[in-house]
């Protein structure tokens, strides 16, 4: 009795899980997006700066997706004025650099990271390139600038794509 008990709970749990899974994907990057709380300050700056429409699009996309607190990070008059119409332009330059064409798994991220001794150049969808790097046993990217990210989660999976959660907003030059 305790083995049929055991099969049909794991034969739920099996099936619950693929529906999970089947529910998460069936949502694109954006639709993930906003089903994350911490993400509430990303979605604000994507319809701020006019990329919901481009980030729902057919992809693949890799995001880099910031959280509320990566945010938080930034002085926070600096970050209402990015927020402005009249700096559209410069928020999505910001915003498309956390971006790159095709899908890019964590394990893409680590075969890429051997083949190029720890490092890798990707190209972001504004042009701009951001460096992914192993260090301290961890996963970053570093900015055109000189600052770091950590890749805090990865593969996060939409159907259009997938987000890799860091630990700081990242900035081209």
């Amino acid at each position: 009795m305790k083995k049929l008990v055991f099969i049909i709970s794991t034969i739920i749990l099996f099936v619950f899980t693929q529906t999970i899974s089947a529910q998460k994907t069936n949502k694109d990057i954006v639709d993930v997006a906003v089903s994350v709380d911490d993400f509430s300050t990303l979605v604000t700056a994507l319809k701020a700066a006019d990329l919901v429409t481009a980030l729902k699009g057919e992809g693949p996309f890799t995001v880099f997706a910031p959280t509320n607190d990566a945010f938080g990070k930034i002085d926070s008059k600096t970050l209402k004025s990015l927020l402005k119409p009249e700096n559209k332009e410069k928020l999505s330059a910001i915003l498309t650099y956390h971006v790159i064409a095709g899908k890019i798994t964590a394990s893409d991220v680590v075969s890429a990271l051997k083949k190029g001794e720890g490092k890798v150049e990707l190209k972001t969808l504004g042009g701009a390139k951001v460096l992914v790097l192993e260090k301290d046993g961890k996963i970053w990217l570093k900015d055109q600038n000189g600052n770091y990210s950590k890749i805090a989660k990865t593969d996060v999976m939409a159907k259009n794509g997938v987000i890799h959660v860091i630990s700081d907003v990242v900035m081209p030059k």
